[in-house]
């Protein structure tokens, strides 16, 4: 049996970090995404300890400047683009210049030397990463999710989807389709 699952980055990361500070016996407090500021004095032991717990999620402590800011950049990017309830309407350079009190240009910058990619190329890997589960949950029609992610146009949602993925939404759309009538199928 096959289910397909929607689920919520932020909420997940958040949710592990709290069992796991907890469990460390931490006093914390969540800031924001991706920030937790330790309430006492943390001993080199347990911030090992606690960084060995994230460590199999995918998650890590950063602790250089550069990589600090690029990973805000990032955690903004996926908070701008997969937010539920707030739709974004500036423009993203616009966004992550207020909200990291620096120029575009420097961020844009410190991103490529980091990444080896553009902010603009990973603001459209997560948007069709979204594009892909909101797909997955047939909740909405592709015009629908273009004007949800401000695309232009489906066309242009389209073509970003088949440039990154190699097939159009509508081609993933029945790819996910005749998948859960395979399942359903062999379910009965």
């Amino acid at each position: 049996m096959k289910v397909f699952i929607k689920f919520d980055f932020n909420r997940i990361c958040n949710r592990i970090l709290e069992e796991k500070l907890e469990s460390s016996q931490l006093k914390y407090r969540i800031l924001g995404f991706g920030e937790v500021e330790f309430l006492n004095v943390v001993s080199e032991d347990q911030l090992t300890d606690f960084a060995n717990a994230i460590n199999p999620y995918g998650i890590e402590i950063v602790e250089n400047q550069k990589t600090i800011l690029v990973q805000k950049i990032k955690d903004l990017i996926i908070e701008m683009v997969f937010t539920e309830d707030v739709t974004v309407n500036v423009k993203s350079s616009v966004y992550l210049a207020e909200k990291l009190n620096h120029s575009y240009g420097y961020l844009s910058n410190l991103f490529s030397e980091i990444t080896y990619t553009s902010i603009e190329n990973f603001i459209i890997l997560q948007k069709i990463e979204y594009t892909k589960q909101l797909i997955i949950s047939g909740q909405l029609s592709l015009t629908e999710i273009a004007f949800k992610l401000n695309y232009s146009s489906v066309a242009h949602l389209s073509s970003q989807f088949k440039n990154t993925t190699g097939i159009t939404p509508s081609a993933f759309q029945r790819i996910i389709k005749k998948r859960r009538e395979i399942n359903s199928q062999n379910i009965n």
